[in-house]
């Protein structure tokens, strides 16, 4: 704030402090604005008067689509002894990395298990995103992110694979301050569905500068959680939404399912919640990172496939997914003005459960636009300028954009004033160069994707939304 105000001219005067000249009338009109915004800031999230004349959301420096409107430019790449790799170790090298916390399939991750595919490095890691003049970001900084993830709140990250490979990316950009859980070299059968947590390292020279929240424990507290959950909903509770709103479906008529037997991962919205809102020493998460969309198809919704429309009926599953994520984002909204209620009940008790002093940020939850694959992804070496959707159409791939539509509509309401649609997905879809090794969908780390994703999230929940604490 220093920075801000330095070159004032005008004489200091207390913020609150009125001249003289002020008559009786204005005094009474400030009392009257300043018990409004008392009540308002005491309200629950769902019964808030929006405060704003134009809209229920604070336009920042850079907002989502602003970002999303940059480009690719060449950096030099990371400097390395080798002119060519040779082994599978040489990648933390070619991708700048100093290790990675992570010890979950680490070689997919870093898109080196196929040698085949060695030609792209160092170029894969030769770029970075720039977005437009006008966009101003935070410079990313791995001890001030590690800060803000300690003393305003950690993340849980909530998706399928994709956000799994986020997970890997953050556990390498914040080495060796972090150490990662489970340790899969030791027991490799974690089921899919385990939570992966990151804790402060003890031994981190970081530690001693951190402000840390009263009844946080480096051993116990997570700074970042991911959970395995494809669909935000369990199947069951999906079947159920869907006979609710659609009673005379010819599925409803014959009780069937709306689902295949593919496998999935999933929990309900009241169990994740419940793990984003638990308190200190278990948790002390104010961001939670969500993304759906790629287990939206008609192989997995056999039960909306219909041959007789194109693409065997994805539309009829692309409209539910909308009157899913109504769903969610209602019982989500719901969840938080719960938890909200139930803290600040605690915090005027003066009960064991509320954390006295600390300045946690509030919670939110955003919401990051999902992306298809590149059919031909392992023919790239370098960014595209343009995005083409794919020629063949595989999987729900085309149909990614339409997914994030529906979802992006139902976050504009003002009912869900704590839900917020990040459309970031614009740099990835012009990066099929940096898809892992295996496949064209999932994303490898240190190409600079998923470490974007980071930075603007990031961004994003410190900078550009209303009310965060810093």
């Amino acid at each position: 704030m220093v920075a801000l105000f330095k070159n004032d001219q005008a004489a200091y005067r207390p913020l609150f402090s009125p001249p003289r000249s002020l008559s009786a009338k204005f005094l009474t009109l400030l009392a009257v604005f300043s018990v409004l915004y008392v009540t308002h800031s005491f309200l629950p999230s769902s019964l808030k008067p929006s405060l704003s004349v134009s809209s229920s959301r604070t336009r920042g420096t850079c907002p989502p689509r602003s970002y999303a409107a940059g480009k690719w430019v060449p950096q030099p790449p990371p400097p390395t002894t080798h002119q060519n790799m040779t082994q599978l170790s040489d990648v933390y090298e070619f991708l700048g990395l100093e290790g990675c916390a992570s010890s979950r399939e680490v070689y997919w991750h870093l898109g080196a298990d196929h040698g085949q595919l060695w030609d792209r490095f160092p170029g894969v890691s030769s770029w970075r995103w720039q977005p437009p003049d006008d966009c101003r970001v935070r410079n990313m900084n791995t001890a001030s992110i590690i800060r803000d993830l300690v003393e305003q709140g950690g993340w849980l990250l909530i998706g399928d694979s994709v956000t799994e490979n986020h997970f890997f990316s953050l556990s390498c950009l914040l080495y060796p301050h972090v150490r990662a859980t489970p340790d899969y070299v030791q027991n490799p059968y974690f089921d899919r569905a385990w939570p992966q947590n990151l804790y402060l390292d003890p031994s981190s020279p970081l530690v001693s500068q951190l402000s840390f929240p009263p009844g946080f424990d480096i051993e116990t507290t997570p700074l970042v959680t991911f959970r395995r959950i494809d669909l935000l909903f369990e199947p069951a509770a999906l079947d159920a939404l869907y006979r609710s709103l659609h009673p005379n479906s010819p599925l409803v008529a014959e009780n069937a399912s709306l689902f295949s037997d593919e496998a999935t991962w999933n929990l309900s919205p009241a169990e994740y919640v419940k793990l984003f809102t638990a308190p200190l020493p278990r948790a002390n998460y104010a961001t939670m990172v969500v993304s759906t969309g790629g287990h939206w198809t008609t192989t997995l919704f056999a039960g909306l496939k219909d041959p007789e429309l194109p693409k065997d009926g994805i539309q009829n599953v692309v409209d539910f997914f909308g009157e899913a994520m109504e769903a969610w984002a209602r019982e989500v909204q719901s969840l938080l003005d719960e938890a909200e209620k139930r803290e600040r009940k605690a915090a005027q008790s003066g009960s064991a459960g509320a954390a006295r002093g600390h300045q946690r940020a509030p919670r939110q939850v955003v919401v990051r636009a999902y992306l298809p694959g590149h059919e031909d992804c392992h023919d790239h070496r370098k960014p595209l300028t343009e995005y083409k959707p794919g020629r063949w159409g595989w999987y729900n791939w085309n149909q990614i954009g339409d997914f994030n539509h529906a979802f992006e509509t139902v976050l504009e309401s003002r009912k869900y004033p704590d839900i917020h649609f990040l459309p970031i997905d614009r740099p990835a879809l012009l990066r099929p160069d940096a898809h892992s090794a295996g496949d064209c969908l999932h994303i490898m780390t240190g190409a600079g994707v998923l470490e974007g994703w980071t930075h603007y999230v990031w961004h994003y929940v410190t900078v550009e939304l209303p009310g965060r604490v810093r």
